[in-house]
């Protein structure tokens, strides 16, 4: 409530007497008065110096040295105006990337953007409150379910073993096992996600061949890709990096995987890992759907699937995952079709 007033204050705050409005008419009238005056005053002088320029009329000369002071003077009336409007821009453009961290200094001498300033702090503090709260309730709730759907699952395993269940029976403990394990997986993914979420140094960094650690996630995944009879065309440069091994396991896992789940049945997942400039690049494209522009939009939003019909393989959290870890790195993650219609997934990392 505090803050919801403190907002209504700023929002409501007016100086009838003299707004922005008026300063800016005031300030243009009075720019226009000195351009003129400033040129009349250079046209005389001008005909003191270089006699011949009382041949040109005075009206013109009046218009082109005008034109001049006034193109400079809006210029730094412009930059003073217009600058914190860029400022806070850029700022809105990171609150709409995610960043609630950002802050704009009050620097500025108007009044009203100082005010702007003020809403848009306060706005984004109140932002990074909610989602720090969201995240709490997140994880303690992954962390109490937990616990009880891991003995479900349990107990759903060693039915499975059970002689006396006819047929139905055996067809409800599966779909019992195949549903707790996805919720399993969920939570697990949540509370790591709601771990590193609040994470800003890199820890637990070990030097490990980063070309290897993606061949396991290629053979890990052979369960799938062999369902699918998907090929691979693999081309990975020797390469050591300095990072946590068991996050990064989590970004190849989820984006092999991915290029796996929409490929198309017999289908071709191209990975690359070279070394570029002072980069690791690392590739893998499919030869799927592709995505949208919209999706293109969110696809890194937590909980969000662009293809419905493949919403029972996963559950929105993987991409999210993959990028803030690839963030914690130091890195980048991009998402692009490619030019025969598939998905490309491409993450840098410095070397």
């Amino acid at each position: 409530m505090k803050a919801r007033e403190t907002f209504e204050q700023i929002r409501n705050r007016k100086d009838n007497a003299f707004n922005l409005r008026i300063r800016l008419m005031t300030m243009v009238s009075g720019e226009i008065c000195v351009s003129v005056l400033l040129a009349y005053g250079a046209s005389v002088g001008l005909e003191n110096i270089f006699p011949y320029t009382d041949k040109i009329p005075l009206l013109a000369r009046l218009i082109v040295i005008s034109l001049i002071i006034g193109f400079f003077v809006t210029f730094f009336l412009a930059k003073w105006i217009f600058e914190p409007l860029s400022i806070l821009s850029k700022a809105m453009e990171k609150v709409a990337d995610g960043d609630f961290t950002i802050r704009i200094s009050n620097k500025s001498s108007l009044k009203e953007i100082q005010e702007v300033y003020s809403g848009f702090n306060l706005m984004t503090h109140e932002l990074a409150s909610t989602e720090m709260i969201q995240n709490d309730f997140v994880s303690n709730v992954s962390h109490e379910l937990k616990t009880p759907i891991a003995a479900i699952e349990g107990y759903s395993m060693l039915l499975q073993d059970c002689e006396n269940l006819n047929e139905e029976q055996r067809d409800y403990v599966s779909k019992i096992l195949f549903n707790t394990t996805r919720l399993s997986s969920l939570f697990g993914n949540m509370l790591l996600l709601s771990k590193i979420e609040n994470q800003t140094i890199k820890t637990n960094q070990t030097w490990y061949r980063l070309d290897e650690q993606i061949r396991e996630s290629i053979v890990a995944l052979e369960p799938a890709w062999a369902k699918k009879e998907v090929e691979f065309d693999v081309e990975l440069e020797s390469v050591k990096y300095l990072a946590n091994e068991n996050l990064l396991r989590h970004v190849w896992d989820n984006l092999i995987g991915n290029a796996i789940k929409f490929s198309p049945q017999g289908g071709l997942v191209r990975i690359r890992l070279v070394r570029k400039d002072k980069n690791i690049i690392f590739t893998v494209e499919d030869n799927g759907p592709g995505i949208s522009l919209e999706e293109k939009k969110h696809i890194f939003d937590k909980f969000y699937q662009a293809d419905s019909s493949h919403k029972q393989e996963g559950h929105g959290l993987g991409l999210p995952l993959a990028k803030r870890i690839v963030m914690i790195a130091g890195g980048e993650i991009e998402a692009d079709n490619t030019q025969n219609g598939g998905c490309i997934f491409t993450v840098t990392l410095e070397a």
